[in-house]
């Protein structure tokens, strides 16, 4: 998967299904990059991911506690309703990871100095 370089974000674009491997090579790539290129946000498009299951919740999770400690946010856009649905019934909340509805109202929230929180501790731009 390819990691997109725009200004100081990455952008990730999730296409179908992320096996363990490639899971483990995006998280590592993303750090890596996040390091070189001293970016202050990641935006993670899952528009073509069909499912969500516990693996890939639990990559997303990880990917934006790894980007946190190198000083990143990680913005998930893109999702499916019937996605966010499989988020909710897995029990999934994906800490860490704000929300939006596409990439460029996740730039909006990466350009903000501070964005306040939702009562359940998620930030959202809509």
């Amino acid at each position: 998967m390819p990691v997109l370089v725009m200004g100081e974000t990455l952008l990730v674009t999730l296409q179908g299904e992320l096996h363990d491997g490639t899971a483990e090579q995006l998280q590592q790539d993303i750090s890596h990059r996040i390091a070189g290129s001293g970016a202050n946000g990641v935006i993670i498009d899952i528009s073509g991911v069909e499912t969500v299951d516990s693996f890939l919740g639990r990559i997303l999770a990880e990917i934006a506690a790894s980007a946190g400690l190198l000083a990143a946010r990680t913005v998930l856009v893109g999702m499916r309703p019937a996605v966010a649905i499989t988020l909710v019934e897995l029990g999934l909340t994906l800490p860490g990871l704000a929300t939006a509805l596409d990439i460029d109202r996740a730039l909006e929230l990466l350009a903000r100095t501070s964005t306040p929180s939702a009562p359940d501790g998620h930030e959202r731009a809509t």
